[in-house]
Formats: structure tokens, C-alpha cells, sequence
């Protein structure tokens, strides 16, 4: 390879390839495993961007936060917020200004991250680096030794918070952490470390009300209900303790890891930029993904309620597929991050979507809906218009059910959008 090899990357068990970044070059390197090459094993598990030969690959096109130098279906890994003893660790050692380079980040991911993607470090990292491998590990070592220690009887609200004391590999802005709960005994232990059919896995995002302005997780936990109401496709979700949004998660299934990645990983296309944010191309990405139509079906009646009940952050990292190792193909997966994006306390001037149709980030009409679904051969698409603006009169209901105040019920449904 051009760069020395650091990373390696592997999936159910077979390493991929080896990943290096040069930090004064800001170029990334990958080189295939070519035993892996050679085995035809998995050949659509990177359907776009690497392509499938044995020379490296060199990549400078990623910097930037979103993807920090990586390539995109790599950086799809990384957590948006470390575990709080990682940060303690690291920052009481070293200057607070210093960042964790991407690959130190990897290091940090280990087989703890979220899908199927594991990441070995196989040589230290240079001396240029903010801190190497053997102290890395040393830290990894302490946080892995405090999670397996600390272990909870049942599913509470005291049991998270415990867990959450020692950080979590899942990303996204708001405090999240990942826990299993054992079948048999119930107990409750780290999820990021778990993956056996022994237990039932879930991503739990936390209320915390010293970091909240209104219950965000029970008004995310009425949008499921919605959801479920409108046929849209979801992992089983519940409150814990009437106050944490839980919701199983689709990347551990059967006692297996699930290879997934989001619309962004896979493409490369930045989420946080307006030129690739449209619906045309999450569906363009899906029909060339070669999902079945059903996917098409699920994923017009996911935009279509986006729309009506003002979900605005339906962003190309909310928007995921899942691979079949055994088919090796691609499906969508089930929606998550469904909700009212917005804080209903505040008033705004101006709101724009975070994905385009028809060039329309605002005042998007039924007739800019109604061309996806031709082009796409969407099945009744104004029945299904008009079923999902039918489940809006039930969300008084739903809110009473769960004494989501008065106020901010009907800030929310002010919002929604009507058509028919």
C-alpha cells in the first residue's frame, strides 16, 4: 500500500481489506483483501465507491465533518459522541483542544459499532498521531472491563441511566445508548458488545430533563404509533419507565450482525449539503439498488408521511438498507427517526426540508408527490395520500393516552400537512 496499513476491516468474520489515512496528505487509502476478492464471498457488500480490484485506492474527496476523510461507508461507523469515560481518559491526559484523528475513532469501534463492519488495528499509529494504538487499547480495555461489570436486574429507568455512565457507541445528537436485555433473566447489561439470540437488543434514547425543553422522547413514541398505524415498516419500540424511547434495533437480528448502511455511506453524498438531498435520489439509490417493489411501495408511504406530519429531518442519514449476505442483495430497512424535528415551543420564520422534491424544500404539493410515484410505478398512490392524512385524527388520541401536554400537542398538529 501507499500508506502503512492500520486498519483492518472486517465483516461476519472475513477480513475485507486494510485502511490507512495520511493526515498531512488528507488522503485515505484502502486496499482489498485479495483472498477476499478472489473468494466472490459478498461481492455486493460495497456496491458503489470501492471498486473491486486488488491495487489500492486512494481517496481525498471525503474531508470535512460529515465523513471525516473516510470513505463514506466507512465513516458510517463512527458515533457522533464518544462514551463519556473515553473522554475522560483521553482529555485528562492530553491537551482539551486536541481531536481523535478518524482512525483512532475506528480503533475505538472496534466490533462495538453499529452494523456489521469491525475494525482491528494492526500497527501503531505514527507518531505524528494524537495518541497511539497500545494507549488506546489500554483505554479500551478499562471502559470494556467497566461495562462488564456493570450489569442491571431489569429494564428501569435507574438501570440506563447506570449504563449511560459509561457511554454508548451509538451516534446522533441526542443522548442514546445501546442495552440488552437477557431473554431468561431479564437482566440488562452494555448492548454494544452483545449480539447473541440469547438477548433482545435495543437502542434507548434517553430523557433527560436537565437537557430538555418538553418530553422529546413520548412525542417520538406517538409518531411510532402513527407510523404503525399508517403501515409504516418499524422495529417494535416501547417507553421505558414512561419516559425512554426503546426501539429494537433492525442491525442485530436472529443472533446475527446486520450489514447496513445509510443512503449517505452509500453513495458518498453529504447529508448535510442541498446538491444530492432529494427524494428522487433516495428512490433513484433504492430502484438501483435493485430492492423489490414493495421496498418502492414502503418507501413512498415513508415520504408521504414525512410530509404530512412534518418529520423535516428525514435526511439521507435517516434513510438506510440492509444486506442479505445469503442473497447478496440489498433491502430497505425499517424507518427510524421518525418525528416532529422541530421544538414546539419555538416559533419559526421559515422551515425548509432536509430532502427536495421536485427542487421544492418547501410548499411541496400533492402533484410533486404524485410524479415520484409515477415514475416508480407506485401502486394507489393518492389512497395512499389520503390513508395517511386519515391517521392524523387519531393523534389526539394517542397524546391524551400518553399526557403529552396541551400545548405542545397542538403546536405539533398545527403542522400537519392536508391535501384531500
Amino acid at each position: 500500500m501507499a500508506a502503512t496499513p492500520l486498519i483492518a476491516v472486517d465483516i461476519f468474520g472475513i477480513e475485507i481489506g486494510k485502511l490507512g489515512y495520511d493526515a498531512n496528505q488528507k488522503k485515505c487509502y484502502f486496499q482489498y483483501n485479495a483472498e477476499f476478492l478472489d473468494s466472490g464471498k459478498f461481492s455486493n457488500v460495497f456496491p458503489f465507491i470501492f471498486k473491486r480490484i486488488k491495487p489500492v485506492q486512494v481517496f481525498t474527496q471525503f474531508e470535512g465533518e460529515t465523513f471525516r476523510g473516510l470513505p463514506p461507508m466507512i465513516a458510517d461507523s463512527l458515533p457522533d459522541v464518544f462514551g463519556n469515560i473515553i473522554f475522560q481518559e483521553w482529555f485528562s491526559k492530553k491537551e482539551p483542544n486536541k481531536k481523535i484523528s478518524s482512525l483512532e475513532q475506528l480503533t475505538y469501534v472496534a466490533h462495538r459499532g453499529m452494523g456489521a463492519l469491525e475494525y482491528r488495528p494492526i500497527q501503531d499509529l505514527p507518531e505524528s498521531a494524537a495518541i497511539d494504538i497500545n494507549e488506546m487499547v489500554q483505554v479500551l480495555e478499562k471502559v470494556m472491563q467497566l461495562k462488564e461489570d456493570i450489569t442491571e436486574k431489569q429494564l428501569n429507568d435507574k438501570a440506563l441511566l447506570n449504563i449511560f455512565k459509561i457511554g454508548t457507541s451509538a451516534g446522533g445528537a441526542r443522548p442514546k445508548i445501546l442495552i440488552s436485555e437477557h431473554k431468561k433473566t431479564g437482566q440488562i447489561v452494555a448492548g454494544d458488545t452483545h449480539f447473541s439470540d440469547n438477548y433482545i437488543h435495543y437502542l434507548v434514547k434517553l430523557h433527560l430533563p436537565e437537557q430538555s425543553m418538553y418530553h422529546q422522547e413520548k412525542v417520538e413514541y406517538a409518531y411510532y404509533l402513527l407510523a404503525q398505524k399508517a403501515g409504516i415498516e418499524m422495529m417494535h419500540s416501547k417507553l421505558i419507565d414512561d419516559k425512554h424511547f426503546a426501539t429494537l434495533r433492525y442491525d442485530r437480528q436472529n443472533g446475527e450482525k446486520q450489514h447496513v448502511l445509510t443512503a449517505s455511506g452509500l453513495t458518498g453524498w453529504d447529508f448535510t449539503k442541498p446538491e444530492h438531498s432529494s427524494y428522487e435520489n433516495v428512490f433513484k439509490l433504492a430502484a438501483t439498488l435493485k430492492v423489490p417493489h414493495k421496498n418502492l411501495q414502503q418507501l413512498f408511504k415513508r415520504m408521504v408521511f414525512n410530509l404530512v406530519f412534518q418529520n423535516i429531518d428525514d435526511h439521507l442519514k435517516n434513510h438506510s438498507f440492509i444486506y442479505n449476505k445469503e442473497e447478496n442483495n440489498w433491502h430497505l430497512a425499517p424507518a427510524y427517526d421518525v418525528t416532529y424535528a422541530l421544538n414546539p415551543l419555538l416559533n419559526y420564520t421559515s422551515v425548509s426540508r432536509a430532502l427536495s422534491i421536485n427542487n421544492k424544500r418547501q410548499n411541496i404539493n400533492l402533484k410533486d408527490v404524485l410524479m415520484i410515484a409515477e415514475e416508480y410505478a407506485i401502486k394507489n398512490p393518492k389512497g395512499i395520500v389520503e390513508e395517511i392524512e386519515q391517521v392524523t385524527t387519531q393523534w389526539s388520541t394517542v397524546v391524551k393516552e400518553l399526557e403529552i401536554p396541551e400545548k405542545i400537542s397542538h403546536r405539533i398538529e398545527h403542522d400537519f400537512m392536508k391535501w384531500c
